[in-house]
């Protein structure tokens, strides 16, 4: 991604257990933790999975022409201003280069009911309260000024596997998108920080993102966005 960005990070492999590690870390409660999701189609491996599924995060490839899509997705649409109470989900405008992950996480754990699962008085209890009357904008300045923040992001990244950059303002060709439901107006929403907003996916009746229609939304986006190869899943549900 080309995108200005004003903060580097390294990037965060795509492993429950360090994502679970840093939610955690921040405040959500040992009752949750992510999951790899081991298939789509069958029903046997899908099984595995924890239920109910209350957020979902794809890790895929990009293609060179990745940005220059978006750019066209979102050439008729409006720059996202809401908060606070207008919003029915909160979004958080990725500004901090090769963090993709941490804002997915952040788009899993501040939506849904596993907002519930947020400890009081914790980090990420105080992140919430601070950047939900926030403006996207603002809020974004809030994420990058958050010493706390970085300083447990950096810890639980270094404790990968993968190699990664040496210098963080490389660019990697990964990217994370996070899927969540509002229990505000039961609609399915696609976060994306690199995007001008959240999308709405529409009405979504049921609380497990793996659902029947949960699992059609994401073959679709895997169609559209072409990253049928080394495309990884990670569930946020139930601890085992």
């Amino acid at each position: 991604m080309s995108h200005q960005y004003r903060k580097h990070f390294t990037p965060l492999e795509s492993n429950p257990s360090l994502f679970t590690s840093l939610a955690h870390t921040l405040g959500l409660s040992p009752a949750l933790e992510f999951h790899d999701v081991l298939s789509l189609h069958d029903a046997d491996l899908l099984s595995l999975t924890p239920r109910p599924a209350h957020a979902l995060i794809i890790v895929f490839p990009t293609s060179p022409n990745y940005e220059a899509e978006l750019t066209t997705k979102d050439k008729d649409i409006t720059q996202y201003t809401s908060s606070g109470d207008n919003e029915p989900i909160i979004w958080y405008k990725q500004t901090i280069n090769n963090a993709c992950g941490l804002y997915a996480i952040l788009h899993a754990v501040s939506n849904g009911h596993a907002r519930d699962f947020i400890i009081p008085n914790s980090h990420l209890y105080q992140l919430l309260t601070t950047c939900t009357p926030l403006n996207p904008q603002d809020r974004a300045a809030f994420l990058e000024n958050d010493t706390n923040l970085e300083a447990a992001y950096k810890t639980v990244a270094l404790q990968g596997d993968s190699a990664v950059p040496e210098n963080p303002e490389d660019e990697v060709d990964f990217h994370y998108v996070c899927f969540v439901r509002s229990p505000k107006n039961g609609h399915l929403y696609e976060l994306d920080g690199d995007r001008k907003g959240p999308i709405n996916l529409g009405e979504f009746e049921e609380d497990d993102l793996l659902s029947e229609r949960g699992l059609r939304v994401l073959k679709e986006f895997i169609e559209k966005t072409e990253c049928e190869g080394g495309v990884s899943l990670l569930a946020l549900a139930p601890a085992e």
